[in-house]
């Protein structure tokens, strides 16, 4: 997909950071939205400031665990816009708390949201951008879908799991030859709200890390802004692009997990110690 314009992005997450972002940019370049988000304020802005650059925008209170929502509301995306070219399963959550400590309730939460959600959204949408004869999948992975982070194992699950769910899905696409195609997005420390609206639980402690100072640890690392995230997705999009490493902290972390285990793990334990807390 060469150009945006004229075309119909779905997006989840919209509402703030670089699902607002890209909700934004894309409108810049006349391409038209569905955007989605459990935060209605938060997305009423976004419809409110892409609207602005003369695109048709409809919006959507989601939640992406919800399986049933979500197959519905690419139905009505369709029903609004006429077509539906690009799904961009962006909506995500964050928790801190160690293995032993966290509980089956927000692991549960977690994986739901960043992980079901993603499946949800590409089967519900797949259809419709085969039908729509040029089309594509872009799933929002992380650097934490390359390496594992103390305090991070239901995150680095989801991400992980959605980097290989894309993957096997982008080569089942080149197989099929039906105009649709996807991307893996592996965001490092992106300028977003996430950390703030993170679950942090006290069994951090259990690990030597102060749950207090995690977050700050996390934002510290955040070097990326979300609309400088946004244009680099667009621009893996337009290159068809695998996998896209989104900020030079990607890069980076990139290649610390090109390293055997025990190398790379000792580095990870080491640099949190320093920060006092993880990033996302």
């Amino acid at each position: 997909m060469k150009d945006f314009s004229g075309k119909v992005a779905a997006i989840t997450g919209a509402a703030s950071g670089m699902g607002r972002s890209l909700s934004i940019e894309l409108a810049k370049r006349g391409c038209h939205l569905a955007i989605s988000d459990v935060d209605e304020a938060g997305l009423a802005e976004t419809v409110e400031r892409a609207a602005k650059h003369g695109v048709t925008v409809t919006s959507q209170r989601l939640d992406v665990a919800d399986r049933e929502a979500v197959h519905a509301w690419a139905d009505q995306v369709v029903a609004d816009h006429g077509r539906v070219n690009l799904i961009f399963n962006n909506a995500g959550v964050a928790l801190g708390a160690s293995v032993e400590g966290m509980s089956y309730e927000d692991f549960d939460w977690l994986i739901g949201i960043n992980f079901h959600g993603v499946v949800n959204g590409t089967k519900a949408f797949l259809p419709h951008l085969k039908a729509s004869g040029e089309g594509h999948v872009i799933n929002i992975s992380s650097v934490f879908g390359l390496l594992g982070i103390p305090s991070q194992s239901a995150y680095n699950a989801a991400k992980f799991a959605v980097r290989g769910f894309t993957e096997s899905l982008r080569i089942e696409l080149d197989m099929e030859d039906a105009g649709v195609s996807c991307t893996t997005v592996h965001p490092g420390g992106i300028k977003t709200n996430i950390a703030r609206n993170a679950r942090i639980d006290h069994s951090l402690g259990d690990v030597d890390i102060d749950p207090e100072e995690a977050v700050k640890g996390m934002e510290k690392l955040f070097i990326t802004s979300a609309d400088k995230a946004a244009k680099g997705i667009l621009r893996a999009v337009e290159l068809d692009k695998r996998r896209a490493m989104i900020g030079p902290d990607a890069h980076v972390l990139n290649l610390l997990a090109k390293l055997p285990p025990n190398a790379y793990q000792r580095l990870i334990a080491f640099g949190v110690k320093r920060q006092s807390g993880p990033i996302v």
